[in-house]
C-alpha cells in the first residue's frame, strides 16, 4: 500500500507540473492570438500591448502556482529531506520574487500600494 501511494503521489505531481506548463503555454498562445486579432482589426494603441503583457504575465503567474504546488507535494509527501526542503525554500523565494516583479509589470504598482 505504501508503494502504491508513493507511485500515485509521483504521478499526481507530474500531472500538476504538466498542467502548470500547459497553463503557461496556452495562456501565452491565447494572449498572443488576442493581441494579433486586435492588431489586425486596426487597434494600434499602446493599450493593446499592455493588455498583451498583462495576459502573458497572468499566464506565467498561474502556471507558477501549479508548479510550486507540485513541488510542495513532492517535498512534503514524497521526499521529505532537509535538502529537498532547502530546494523548495529556494523555489518559493524565486517564485515570490517573480510574482512581485510580474505584479508590478501587470498593474504598474506594488501589490501593497493602493490603486489610484
Amino acid at each position: 500500500m505504501d508503494t502504491a501511494f508513493a507511485v500515485l503521489l509521483h504521478w499526481t505531481t507530474r500531472a500538476i507540473e504538466i498542467a502548470g506548463v500547459l497553463v503557461i503555454v496556452v495562456g501565452i498562445i491565447w494572449a498572443t492570438a488576442t493581441y494579433l486579432h486586435r492588431r489586425l482589426a486596426g487597434d494600434a494603441s499602446s493599450e493593446g500591448f499592455r493588455s498583451y503583457r498583462s495576459g502573458v504575465g497572468r499566464a506565467i503567474l498561474l502556471g507558477l502556482e501549479f508548479l510550486v504546488a507540485a513541488d510542495i507535494i513532492n517535498t512534503v509527501a514524497i521526499d521529505p529531506t532537509l535538502q529537498s526542503l532547502a530546494v523548495l525554500g529556494g523555489i518559493v523565494l524565486i517564485r515570490t520574487f517573480l510574482s512581485f516583479s510580474l505584479e508590478v509589470e501587470i498593474e504598474g504598482r506594488w501589490p501593497w500600494q493602493k490603486t489610484s
